[in-house]
């Protein structure tokens, strides 16, 4: 009732904005609302114990059985979590038993990123905790400027120089084929590790563990690179047990970091990791973590799956992006509170550093976009290989067309692609293969790494396989809403039982809600550049804040009442919670 009474009082205030016209602004981006269709009326009778709201978003999940729902309520997965189901398992398990006990020097090889430096973290964690000493196992992790992604023949070289006996990757190596036997002409044993997309072989490595394998019965299929290298750590704790000296529970805080930084999918088994991961997480048993956490301006014990998203996996990843990705795993291993501490300002410093060029970058690359172009494609000898993914995923998200940045060498050019769900773009790049020198990724994400020669050629092929598969669509995005439903049924009441879907992210999005002729009480922009709008908003007596962030424009051309499609959520202000909207649309009310 208080909110309400606020409301009217700013609805007669002389200071508000007035609210008269009914035109949408050109800058705003129309979004085409795309409701779920609504539970068919045989589940939502069989499942009536369920709150109507609830049931509709856990069915657009895919999830309309009650064993199953109840097991996602409970953040439980009822299918095997065996680690011998992956395939390879074994001879992975076997080979590194061997390499112990024969005192071989191990190597695990990672990627740069957040997912594959927990993933490196974690397994040589686990090698230690075996009873592995400091020199028998180390990680190895590429410099994304001289190296870029993923294995390469130098590096393997110098490792079997210095005495490596077995390589194991982590978050890459599934598309190494002509890596992964240099390495086996040179006498060095390798067992790949990875979760991106298959190629059209499989390198000829002493095992190869990768949950996407057709011959795989393992039933997840979609874990991250810190994932299957925690599958790894299971597999040997459960054919070790004499040597285990560690808890393995205490690496889900890695687990949980690297999937979600991953944009993997919030369900299943993934769904579970991440839940026992944030527990271990908000614990901060590690230094670096509670330091990492202190610079983000996150609280142990408050720390969600959005709070790696937004807070921890953008100052990991800076490491990588700048400087090199070992800063980042320094900082996980840290044992002590000076150490953390300086290395987490080191990230933070370099996070900024990151905001500011992807920034500019991002300015450079929409000057060499073509206008009207299927597929958007920029490339600079100055544009910093570090940021590339970051400036291609801006264009994609702003243009809604698929994306490549890249960065031009002296021989060789760097490029990362980020795409939209209508085009696959690492089959895409299957296409044109033939002229790359290593390349993978997923559907929407993918990097590679081209001769100057055949940078040409590759960018005009790109473009006709966009051309030809895109052809005819109505390339606009869509906005995706759980369920429509009158702002009035939303209170705490409603917002336990969202708080049951938790951890939200990629698979499980935050649930978005739409609410029509919805009241303006009052509204103004706000930001440095006034590019967001505060409002607040109300139906019958409810009222709330509410922010609309990139929707500045709207000032000055909402009329008294709108469409809104949102996500709820709370603010906490000296001491008070109430909840908020996140406005992530809005429309004019239908005539």
């Amino acid at each position: 009732m208080k909110g309400y009474i606020k409301a009217q009082r700013f609805l007669y205030s002389p200071f508000i904005i007035p609210i008269l016209l009914m035109t949408r602004p050109s800058t705003v981006r129309t979004r085409h609302w795309q409701v779920k269709p609504a539970v068919p009326d045989d589940v939502r009778r069989r499942l009536s114990d369920f709150h109507p709201a609830v049931l509709q978003i856990l069915y657009n999940r895919n999830l309309h059985d009650p064993a199953h729902i109840q097991a996602f309520l409970e953040k439980r997965y009822l299918e095997s979590v065996d680690p011998f189901l992956l395939k390879d398992m074994d001879k992975a398990v076997a080979r590194i038993q061997r390499a112990i006990e024969q005192e071989e020097a191990i190597i695990v090889y990672g990627d740069f990123d957040a997912d594959g430096v927990t993933a490196t973290v974690l397994l040589v964690e686990t090698l230690r905790g075996l009873g592995l000493g400091r020199q028998q196992v180390q990680p190895y992790i590429p410099d994304r400027v001289d190296e870029g992604y993923g294995l390469n023949k130098e590096a393997l070289t110098n490792l079997k120089a210095k005495g490596a006996g077995l390589v194991i990757s982590v978050d890459c190596g599934i598309r190494s084929v002509a890596e992964v036997v240099h390495a086996r002409d040179l006498g060095l044993d390798m067992i790949v590790t990875d979760h991106h997309s298959l190629g059209p072989e499989l390198p000829p490595a002493v095992a190869v563990i990768n949950p996407r394998r057709p011959d795989s019965t393992y039933p997840e299929t979609r874990l991250a690179g810190v994932g299957i290298a925690y599958k790894v750590a299971q597999a040997l704790c459960q054919a070790l047990p004499e040597r285990v000296q560690f808890e393995p529970e205490s690496l889900l805080d890695l687990v949980a970091i690297g999937t979600v930084a991953d944009i993997t999918p919030l369900l299943g088994e993934n769904r579970q990791l991440v839940t026992a991961g944030l527990r271990v997480l908000n614990e901060c048993r590690r230094p670096g973590l509670a330091a990492l956490a202190k610079s983000a301006g996150l609280k142990p014990g408050n720390m969600t799956a959005e709070s790696i998203g937004f807070g921890l996996a953008p100052r990991l990843n800076a490491a990588g992006r700048l400087a090199h990705a070992y800063s980042a795993a320094k900082l996980l291993s840290a044992n002590n509170a000076p150490q953390a501490g300086e290395l987490a300002l080191e990230l933070e410093r370099l996070n900024q550093q990151r905001q500011k060029l992807t920034a500019e970058m991002s300015r450079q690359a929409e000057e060499l976009i073509e206008p009207g172009a299927t597929l958007l494609m920029a490339a600079r000898p100055d544009f910093n290989p570090g940021v590339v993914g970051l400036v291609a995923s801006y264009l994609a998200e702003k243009h809604y067309r698929p994306a490549i940045v890249i960065e031009q060498g002296a021989e060789k050019s760097r490029g990362s692609c980020r795409s939209i769900p209508e085009f696959h773009v690492t089959r895409a790049l299957d296409q044109v293969g033939d002229l790359l020198e290593r390349y993978g990724g997923h559907a929407q994400a993918a990097g590679f790494t081209v001769q100057n020669e055949n940078l040409p050629i590759f960018q005009q092929r790109m473009a006709e396989i966009a051309n030809s598969q895109l052809a005819g669509l109505d390339l606009q995005p869509a906005l995706v809403i759980d369920v429509e439903l009158p702002l009035g049924d939303v209170d705490w009441a409603f917002w336990g039982k969202l708080a049951e879907l938790e951890p939200t992210g990629e698979g499980n999005p935050t649930p978005v809600f739409a609410s029509r002729g919805v009241r303006v009480y009052n509204y103004r922009p706000v930001g440095a550049d006034q590019s967001h709008l505060k409002l607040m908003v109300g139906q019958g007596r409810q009222a709330f804040d509410a922010i609309a962030f990139r929707q500045g424009a709207w000032a000055g051309h909402l009329p008294e009442k709108i469409d809104i499609a949102y996500t709820v959520g709370v603010n906490e202000w000296n001491g008070r919670r109430t909840l908020q909207l996140t406005v992530q649309d809005i429309q004019l009310p239908t005539p």
